[in-house]
């Protein structure tokens, strides 16, 4: 008899998607300057880029490609458990130096569309009676009705993000505008993830283990005065960041 014939599994899909990854901007091109830099933030607060995929940014250095040693680099932030996956910005040479390390050269989605092409010229006619468009829904603000458990990380992608709950310690909100939490913020808030300066971090209790915007960023112990286990706001004056009381 006969065996049966087995139904064909696909073996794999691929599949278009988004994520969101931090971008570690190089300004020094020395690895043995910034991985001791990174070590010591990352001894302050050992739960912000624990098992984080990150990409490195190239865009604010100025050094030679051979000036910059990728290898030692990628295998500083392997001994912290950061998992680096390639580069962003910078010149092709330099790119390239990257890549002799593994570092794959990614670029920002949405880069490098074809130009739009002009219409070939038609005969005048009578134009039809004008209608407006309806206006495109845009969300101002993504909801999450309810508390950021431990481990979950959260982005408001081209948004503000409004947290009802508490953010747990080792949970991280993102947003590309403003983070509301009404509730503890324990875990981590990074807000104006797009080098907004003008977002802002609200909570009802303040408590975070870190708290960034734009790019700056303080841990518990260089908080100052601000009001710990109270409302607060922090925002960005200059380059300092302020911790204000609500209320």
């Amino acid at each position: 008899m006969s065996a049966a014939p087995q139904s064909h599994l696909e073996p794999f899909r691929l599949r278009g998607a988004n994520f969101n990854l931090l971008v570690l901007r190089l300004l020094d091109p020395r690895a043995d300057i910034v991985v001791p830099a990174i070590g010591d933030q990352f001894r302050r607060a050992p739960g912000m880029l624990r098992h984080a995929p990150v990409v490195i940014g190239l865009d604010d250095l100025t050094a030679r490609p051979d000036e910059v040693n990728f290898s030692a680099l990628v295998a500083g932030l392997r001994e912290f458990a950061i998992l680096p996956i390639g580069t962003t910005g910078g010149t092709a040479e330099m790119r390239a130096a990257a890549q002799g390390a593994g570092l794959a050269a990614l670029r920002n989605a949405g880069h490098d569309t074809p130009p739009p092409v002009a219409p070939e010229p038609v005969a005048a006619v009578a134009p039809p009676p004008a209608v407006a468009p309806p206006a495109e829904a845009q969300r101002s603000a993504m909801v999450v009705d309810q508390s950021v458990r431990a481990g979950q990380r959260i982005w408001a992608q081209g948004c503000d993000l409004i947290v009802t709950g508490t953010v747990n310690p080792g949970a991280e909100v993102i947003a590309d505008g403003h983070i509301h939490v009404y509730g503890a913020l324990r875990g981590r808030a990074i807000a104006g993830g797009t080098d907004n300066t003008q977002a802002r971090v609200f909570a009802l209790q303040f408590d975070p283990e870190l708290v960034s915007i734009a790019g700056f960023y303080a841990v518990r112990d260089g908080y100052g005065d601000a009001p710990m286990g109270r409302a607060c706001q922090v925002r960005l004056v200059g380059e300092t960041m302020r911790f204000d009381k609500i209320g």
